[in-house]
């Protein structure tokens, strides 16, 4: 996923948001919050990175990252990082070396479609591995216990396969193609290692972005983005009959996705929806207009909302009140550990910011 045609929605909410821009600079700044280190991997974060992913039960934080454009004939860097939540500590990359499989690395100038990889990250602590979403249109099953890509599984697409969601009780992993004409999705048995079917949308649908799975429907739900007169929409999917079940409509362009407490489930533009029926709960507005999340990530931690952006937006998911923003944090991916609430916020040329609440 990529923070971008995060909005495509009515000319007025056009507008809204060129106005809200122009208040950017007004962000109302959480005091609460304070930066506690960065943590920079070898090599540093020098071009582009995708989705992160904390493993709260074991600690450890996973972040597609795609490394540096490589110099002619020679091997992507791509990898992903591994960091020890509990002491913020980098420990290794995967792959380790240019000889093992690895990941696509930057998309091609040129390219016809985006080839590039590692992009969406899963752990499966049970399995003590990661599906990752590769630029190939494969995805990449890592052993933590080897440190290695184990295996790759192809999706049949042309570009990449981006982010995914993990049914722990059907054992099915869901991933999207959504650069692929048309865009589709496709089921995966973490038993076998196989595809297991695959939805098509409409060839007109622009983008599939976020899934979660929800444990109480026992169905996927996916941000679906804006496409002509659709103002986007949030999709329940059955996993074992491979069916769309249900479409909710909301009046913001969804990429962000989160399952928060009670069934409530936030989309990026801060609405906040039943995940049961797709009521609208809330719209939720930030002081610098709505609140844009390419990646959000639930923390029962704390019971907060946390957006993925240049100013990380914070919402309390029991009341859905905005609390305001994390400022300088910096990019579109985030994840946090519920054990101590440690937010991980990676940013380009710079590294992994570390936030954390002040405690009182």
């Amino acid at each position: 996923m990529q923070p971008r045609n995060l909005f495509k929605i009515s000319m007025l909410v056009a507008v809204v948001l060129a106005l809200s821009a122009v208040a950017s600079a007004q962000v109302s700044l959480l005091p609460n919050y304070t930066q506690t280190t960065t943590i920079v991997p070898p090599g540093g974060l020098p071009a582009g990175f995708d989705i992160s992913w904390v493993d709260s039960a074991n600690q450890r934080y996973y972040l597609a990252d795609r490394g540096a454009t490589p110099k002619a004939g020679a091997k992507p860097t791509a990898r992903i990082i591994v960091v020890d939540t509990q002491k913020n500590q980098y420990l290794y990359s995967i792959p380790s070396s240019s000889a093992e499989v690895g990941f696509t690395g930057p998309s091609p100038a040129g390219a016809p479609c985006n080839v590039g990889g590692p992009d969406g990250v899963v752990a499966i602590p049970q399995l003590n591995q990661l599906y990752v979403g590769d630029g190939n249109s494969t995805v990449k099953v890592v052993d933590l216990n080897a440190k290695a890509i184990v295996a790759t599984i192809a999706t049949g697409g042309k570009c990449r396969a981006d982010e995914l969601a993990y049914d722990p009780l059907d054992h099915i992993i869901m991933i999207g193609n959504p650069d692929d004409t048309p865009p589709f999705l496709t089921f995966i048995s973490t038993d076998t290692q196989t595809v297991l079917g695959q939805i098509m949308y409409p060839a007109t649908q622009s983008g599939l972005e976020q899934p979660v799975w929800n444990p109480q429907t026992y169905r996927f739900n996916l941000s679906v983005p804006a496409t002509g007169m659709n103002l986007g929409s949030v999709d329940e999917i059955d996993p074992i009959a491979m069916q769309i079940t249900n479409s909710f409509r909301i009046t913001a362009s969804p990429a962000g996705l989160a399952l928060g407490p009670n069934q409530r489930v936030m989309t990026s533009g801060g609405i906040a929806i039943d995940g049961r029926t797709g009521s609208v709960l809330a719209v939720i507005t930030g002081t610098a207009g709505p609140i844009v999340g390419d990646e959000i990530w639930y923390n029962p931690g704390d019971n907060n909302y946390y957006f993925g952006n240049a100013n990380v937006g914070v919402i309390n998911a029991e009341t859905n009140q905005f609390l305001g923003y994390i400022t300088g944090s910096g990019g579109h991916s985030i994840a946090v550990d519920s054990n101590n609430n440690n937010i991980y916020v990676p940013v380009t040329g710079v590294g992994i910011k570390v936030f954390q609440p002040t405690r009182k």
